[in-house]
């Protein structure tokens, strides 16, 4: 194969939001082109309307002809003050949530936002660097062989740093070495294999290849001198790095459904040791330093749906996984290497996956979990926050089309300090406590409805191990809020406040698919929005909450955009938020995935406090056919990680015939970048 082949002029083409057909195909098989899982008669907000519930704001047609709402007046009783007046010109307004934590004022945000692009290479701003610190095929374990993808084997691989890597953590071990903790969500063949053809095609060997290819790394990392800058730590003694794969990695189930019927299979009749973890979108750094990871589109791994029991289907339809197929069209083939991905072999399997992973990056020797305890569903990741009574809070989205939002309140209370007593009672902390799913409603307020505490279920007909392996179908009995995808959720650590990324649904208001509601206010939402949540009394445990949205995404100029009432002339564009983060004044972080704008997907800083809140400038843009994730900033805020995801992913393209040829030169590899500021100072201001 040539070292430089040629770079094809490729545009793609685009599906239900910015994203590329190939990327919809290998990400989440075509997800957006099957009927929406969720069939639940749960009401939308017209029927909310008609139904008298009360308002005071006043209900108009938005300029992208959405019913959008104005809220002012007071909040509910529970609430601890009234939400302030909505200012009158945006389409879609926030409601000022009541009951907010003391906050801390957030530092300024100083950096020049750089403009939108289609270059093939990765911007920052002027004053900053960039570098690699790990891709694709870089060696991870002790004489790892490098990349050569001529000679790739899956042993090889599970040596090897994993191919998309979605979510980024920084676990600290001083002050100048720390781990790197990522994820590897999905792999795409075409662009992994010289002469791929088709994945009916592919070796056995090349379907281990993939699965090797998925699952997660740890590798230690080393600052560059005293800058914002790391790289892979040199030397041969480098007892943390890790690898853990799809294809061999035993894991353990732990909370309430372990060991259940439902999740026991012929090689694991005790149903509490399944193998290996996939499409792991987001997560997130615990407080007593282990790494979460959520499984996401597991459904599109599986073949033989059509010839399970008739009173499974639902079940596996509600997922995504066909029933009516044997081979349904963009199944991975991962059957051929190994039997368990066919459920007409295996029914149980598919439910092995889909739920939170807790892996512990200062014990290589660990054995990763899967809890239970936080129910099961696409998870993009679990971010927690330590509540004010000592208790753990995890909040999570399910990113499909009409899903749900979800927290879990542990029933133990986090112990502070580094003692061995303290880490093991803290490790502990996911595996029992109460899982709520959202219902929001049309004056600025919201409930989180328990579905599930211990063996006790709170979801009529189900008990409570259905309600944690089936979820999804928990939260349509008891009228959760359908939303816009709801992808990455995270509490900022200065506020309390909840933040959730709803990247967008196409399918909002069209045909028969549920209309506009508050939360959710646009007809054929392609840019998505931000949502704000303010915990009632500022007690992240409490079950009820304020809501807010104080960015509705796309192009400034376009009427029904909202930058939390900011002057949108100074906005930069933004478009299908996916990730977010916060730097230590608490400002917002956000990084898009399939920007319908038709520019580079990128990172973006905002202030949620003060008179700049809603200041939204973009930090850096990634290469072309990439898509921005993580991201990470370090606790001293000098350096910004992101996983650029995807480059080079456009129909057409080949490893061979690449779309984009960043990092290198020669063809795409995904990895993972740190950002730093020339001067040493904090990342942003």
């Amino acid at each position: 194969m040539s070292t430089r082949p040629r770079l094809l002029p490729l545009l793609g083409t685009p599906r239900h939001s910015g994203r590329d057909a190939m990327t919809c195909l290998y990400r989440c098989g075509n997800a957006c082109d099957h009927p929406v899982p969720n069939e639940s008669d749960n009401p939308y907000f017209q029927e909310v309307a008609e139904a008298g519930f009360s308002r005071r704001g006043v209900l108009r047609t938005g300029a992208a002809g959405a019913l959008v709402l104005g809220f002012g007046g007071a909040a509910a009783g529970a609430l601890a003050a009234p939400a302030a007046a909505a200012p009158a010109a945006p389409a879609a307004p926030e409601a000022a949530a009541a009951g907010a934590a003391a906050t801390k004022k957030a530092g300024p945000i100083t950096f020049k936002a750089i403009p939108p692009n289609k270059l093939d290479t990765l911007i920052v701003p002027n004053g900053y660097d960039h570098a690699v610190v790990m891709r694709w095929g870089d060696p991870v374990l002790p004489g790892a062989p490098g990349l050569d993808v001529t000679r790739q084997t899956a042993r090889r691989q599970s040596q090897q740093f994993g191919y998309n890597a979605d979510f980024v953590g920084v676990i600290p071990l001083s002050r100048n070495r720390a781990l790197l903790v990522v994820n590897h969500e999905y792999t795409n063949e075409e662009l992994m294999f010289p002469g791929f053809t088709t994945l009916d095609a592919m070796t056995v060997e090349q379907v281990k290849v993939a699965m090797a290819a998925h699952g997660m790394s740890v590798v230690e990392i080393e600052r560059a001198g005293r800058t914002g800058r790391w790289r892979a730590a040199d030397g041969g003694n480098l007892p943390y790095n890790r690898r853990i794969t799809a294809l061999e990695t035993k894991f353990r189930f732990t909370g309430p459904a372990a060991g259940s019927p439902l999740l026991q299979t012929a090689a694991d009749p005790q149903g509490r040791t399944p193998i290996g973890t996939l499409n792991n979108c987001a997560g997130g750094v615990t407080p007593w330093g282990t790494v979460l990871s959520g499984e996401e589109n597991f459904n599109q791994y599986f073949v033989g749906g059509d010839a399970v029991a008739d009173d499974v289907k639902p079940k596996l339809a509600r997922y995504g996984i066909s029933t009516t197929a044997r081979y349904p069209s963009g199944s991975r083939k991962w059957e051929r290497a190994q039997e368990r991905f066919d459920l007409a072999e295996h029914p149980n399997e598919a439910n092995r996956f889909g739920w939170i992973v807790e892996i512990d990056p200062l014990d290589p020797q660990s054995r990763p979990r899967k809890h239970t305890a936080l129910g099961r569903f696409k998870h993009e990741g679990a971010n927690v926050i330590v509540a004010r009574n000592g208790k753990v809070v995890a909040y999570m989205g399910d990113d499909e089309r009409f899903d749900y939002l979800y927290k879990f309140v542990s029933d133990k209370k986090f112990l502070k300090g580094d003692s061995g007593v303290a880490r093991r009672h803290n490790l502990t902390l996911l595996e029992s406590g109460t899982l709520y799913v959202a219902k929001i409603n049309g004056d600025g307020t919201g409930q989180w409805i328990k579905l599930a505490h211990g063996n006790k279920s709170y979801v009529p007909g189900m008990t409570a191990v259905e309600v944690l392996t089936f979820t999804r179908l928990a939260g349509d009995k008891v009228g959760a809020t359908k939303m816009d995808r709801p992808e990455d959720v995270e509490p900022s650590k200065v506020t309390g406040k909840v933040y959730v990324a709803l990247t967008n649904n196409t399918n909002r208001g069209v045909g028969t698919n549920p209309g506009v509601d508050p939360a959710n206010p646009r007809v054929n939402n392609k840019h998505g929005h931000v949502l704000e949540l303010v915990e009632s009394r500022g007690d992240n445990t409490a079950d009820t909450f304020a809501w807010s949205l104080p960015i509705i995404c796309g192009d400034p100029a376009d009427p029904s955009t909202y930058f939390a009432g900011y002057d949108k002339t100074q906005v930069s564009p933004i478009s299908c938020p996916d990730n977010v983060a916060f730097d230590g004044a608490g400002n917002l972080w956000i990084s898009t995935d399939g920007n319908a704008l038709g520019a580079n997907d990128g990172l973006f800083a905002t202030p949620i406090e003060g008179p700049e809140r809603g200041h939204l400038r973009q930090f850096l843009t990634v290469p072309t056919g990439a898509e921005t994730c993580g991201p990470f900033i370090t606790a001293d805020d000098r350096s910004v990680f992101v996983a650029v995801q995807h480059p080079g992913e456009l129909s057409g393209a080949s490893l061979d015939k690449p779309a984009s040829t960043w990092p290198d030169g020669d063809f795409a590899k995904p990895g993972v970048v740190v950002a730093w500021r020339l001067d040493g100072g904090p990342i942003g201001s």
